[in-house]
């Protein structure tokens, strides 16, 4: 994609019908200029403890990692390849059972080399958060990383 043609709508849809976000079930929900929200149904099969139905904190991690991720991409208006190379994750409090979990994440700051990332995960009310997540994204400029 070139500068400024970023769609987050369009690249969530790709990105979230594959692989291991694909698997996960990841929604788009709605972005800005350097936000994005997704959503990650509660499903069963991602359930960490059988006895209580609270969903396993990877399905979490995961959501917070392509959502934060995403918002560097919202923020430049363009997708470049990153890497992450540190994103913490603040557990609040257990995810209510049977809920699905929304992921809103921001990008704060760019360089020229790095994206500087926040998010929250909750299940429906943003002010009681499951988890929060900071992080550090590399960006990496490789022209031809996609084979045409």
């Amino acid at each position: 994609m070139q500068e400024g043609t970023f769609a987050p709508a369009h690249w969530a849809k790709m990105m979230t019908s594959h692989g291991h976000s694909g698997f996960l079930d990841m929604r788009y929900v709605a972005h800005g200029d350097d936000w994005i929200e997704l959503a990650l149904p509660w499903r069963e099969d991602l359930v960490g403890d059988p006895e209580t139905g609270v969903l396993a904190s990877g399905p979490i991690i995961s959501l917070l990692d392509n959502c934060t991720s995403m918002s560097a991409s919202a923020r430049m208006k363009r997708f470049r390849p990153q890497v992450t190379l540190d994103l913490r994750i603040d557990y609040v409090r257990a995810a209510v059972p049977g809920k699905t979990i929304v992921a809103r994440s921001e990008c704060y700051q760019i360089t020229r080399s790095m994206a500087f990332v926040r998010g929250i995960a909750h299940d429906g009310d943003i002010t009681d958060p499951v988890a929060h997540a900071a992080g550090i994204f590399m960006l990496v400029e490789t022209p031809n990383w996609v084979k045409q």
